[in-house]
């Protein structure tokens, strides 16, 4: 699953590009993809346990993609393990837990609230969206949904914090490309967790 991420952020660097060269300096898309990259060759080497792939993500993340991407998006995924330590099957629970861990540790590590038109947006819609449901991939289809509405709430929001806090009302209509990323990365999980279900359906169907 998180190959299928990796190679799905790789994949649309020309969209983060573009919606960071609006409110930003347009670094976002190749330092996203530079982060990604260096995750594929991270899980090629086969960390141990689901914690451990989750780890290695950030590891990764942190260490390749730079800037505050790198920061908030590498804890992101070093919470997560955190809180997928020790599991061994990934079920709806695991995501709840995935998502509240990454919507607490990422506004610590940010400085950053609900609302300043960031990647928190996206990440604290789809924890709520992922509520109560009842398997993994109606809880990853919920999370995803959760991040388009956030991506799309980003774009009444004026920009309070990092780069594009300098253009002020400029930034309004324009959606956060930290956003976008999240909403990439969950529609990616959705979209593997959901194709391995229809597979299963149908080898018993």
């Amino acid at each position: 699953m998180l190959q299928a991420v990796a190679r799905a952020v790789i994949d649309r660097v020309d969209v983060l590009t573009d919606a960071d060269l609006a409110i930003g300096d347009g670094d976002h898309g190749i330092g996203m993809r530079r982060g990604f990259e260096a995750v594929l060759v991270a899980l090629d080497a086969g960390p141990p346990g689901i914690d451990g792939a989750f780890r290695a993500t950030g590891m990764a993340i942190m260490a390749n993609t730079g800037g505050a991407a790198g920061a908030v998006f590498g804890t992101w995924f070093m919470a997560g393990a955190k809180a997928l330590a020790g599991t061994d099957r990934m079920d709806a629970d695991g995501i709840r837990r995935f998502l509240a861990a990454a919507q607490e540790a990422v506004a610590k590590r940010g400085g950053v609230t609900e609302g300043q038109k960031t990647m928190l947006d996206a990440l604290a819609h789809a924890s709520r969206a992922a509520g109560d449901a009842p398997d993994l991939p109606a809880c990853l289809t919920a999370a995803a949904q959760g991040a388009e509405a956030g991506v799309e709430a980003t774009k009444s929001m004026v920009a309070t914090t990092g780069k594009a806090r300098s253009l002020g009302e400029r930034s309004l209509g324009h959606p956060d490309p930290g956003a976008i990323s999240v909403a990439i990365i969950l529609a990616a999980m959705r979209d593997f967790v959901t194709a391995g279900a229809t597979d299963e359906g149908e080898r018993h169907g």
